[in-house]
């Protein structure tokens, strides 16, 4: 159970959510690794998975179970529920802790909402969030649910574009919406997703998959 998603900060370090190590860990550029954090109030993380900055400087992060083997089951497990936090000047809040299983995350370009992926076979949805001028975020409500498709992979990294388009993660491909829902289309390669990332100013997007990493080129 190793690291899953990674950020840069606005120095060059590198940001990993560690699983295994119930962790974010900070690599800098002479590849010293410490830890950014690991345990609110006092209790240890489930397993960071991804993160998003806020222009404020803000880390907000996702922390499912999957990093504990028998997940919410987990005798290691120290933390009642699933959350998302966020990460300022060393404080770390608790925002959200209704979600079964927070995975993907990702702000709209104006920051005035939040997007986090729900990995849940039960339940495949992606949740949208305002986003409050002290940085909490309000009640969530279902952007997308494609809970009843069966095609393989489930809701997880996501990123947004310059536009608000919504570049997600999930079953059969990475689902494309606009900033109020609508789907306008899915790229599937050979092998489900999980996570996406842009290049070349959005001209090209980059996909993670089970066993290969595939690139496209965008319109």
């Amino acid at each position: 159970i190793g690291p899953n998603g990674m950020v840069i900060d606005k120095d060059g370090n590198v940001l990993i959510a560690q699983h295994g190590n119930r962790r974010i860990a900070r690599r800098n550029k002479a590849g010293v690794i410490t830890t950014l954090v690991d345990r609110f109030e006092g209790k240890r993380l489930n397993s960071p998975n991804d993160m998003a900055f806020h222009s404020s400087g803000a880390l907000y992060f996702t922390d499912p179970p999957y990093g504990l083997l028998k997940q919410d089951e987990d005798p290691k497990k120290e933390l009642p529920y699933n959350g998302i936090y966020r990460l300022v000047g060393g404080k770390l809040t608790l925002l959200n802790k209704e979600m079964s299983r927070p995975n993907g995350i990702a702000f709209s370009p104006d920051e005035k909402w939040l997007y986090v992926a729900n990995s849940d076979a039960a339940r495949k949805v992606w949740m949208k969030f305002s986003v409050n001028e002290d940085g909490t975020i309000g009640p969530g409500r279902v952007f997308a649910d494609v809970t009843t498709n069966t095609e393989d992979g489930l809701p997880d990294g996501l990123k947004v574009d310059a536009k608000g388009n919504v570049w997600a993660t999930g079953p059969g491909g990475v689902w494309i919406f606009s900033g109020d829902g609508k789907h306008l289309g899915t790229i599937k390669p050979n092998e489900a997703p999980a996570n996406c990332a842009f290049a070349d100013d959005g001209a090209t997007l980059w996909m993670t998959a089970k066993t290969s990493l595939y690139r496209i080129k965008l319109k």
